[in-house]
């Protein structure tokens, strides 16, 4: 698997997935503030200049290297913010990348999580190199599951996570190349 030192942003028929830049923090933090959002997504902390700072810590970061999430703003054939995905090498499993995304819930419902992940797996692939990749959510979480299976993954595994006194059935959901 390699890094991508150039990345270019990622265009599909509605959608272009670029880096996102700290201009983005008030239009994420906005939408993963909802608390039906928040519920499902693994930013504890989303007022705008901490989504910001992660922004920024982010921007050196290069897609598929080491280090941590990379974190994309997806936007509408307008240029509007409708969400963001991100990308992270697995550290102690070769080859692995995971996903994952968040939608705006007013632009929920269109098509746009699963053409931007269909986006981000192709890339994994095709550019990253990436053997597999994955995904995680809670399984009650059920339109992301729905994302997962739309975009290509399968289910491998389900399993009880605690945090907090609450217990979250969380599955993973892969593709292969």
């Amino acid at each position: 698997m390699r890094a991508d030192h150039a990345f270019a942003p990622l265009v599909t028929d509605r959608l272009t997935l670029r880096r996102s830049e700290p201009g983005d923090a008030e239009a994420i933090s906005a939408y993963r503030s909802d608390p039906e959002v928040h519920e499902h997504q693994g930013w504890d902390d989303t007022d705008p200049d901490h989504v910001r700072g992660e922004i920024v810590e982010m921007a050196d970061r290069d897609p598929g290297g080491p280090g941590g999430w990379v974190q994309f703003s997806v936007l509408d054939d307008a240029g509007a913010i409708v969400g963001d995905v991100g990308l992270r090498r697995v550290e102690d499993e070769q080859g692995v990348i995971v996903v994952g995304y968040t939608i705006a819930p007013a632009h929920q419902n269109k098509g746009y999580a699963t053409e931007a992940v269909r986006a981000l797996v192709g890339y994994a692939f095709d550019v990253l190199g990436a053997d597999v990749v994955r995904a995680h959510a809670d399984e009650e979480n059920i339109a992301s599951t729905a994302v997962m299976r739309k975009a290509g993954l399968a289910f491998v595994e389900r399993w009880d996570h605690e945090e907090d006194g609450q217990i979250y059935h969380i599955v993973r959901y892969e593709r292969r190349r």
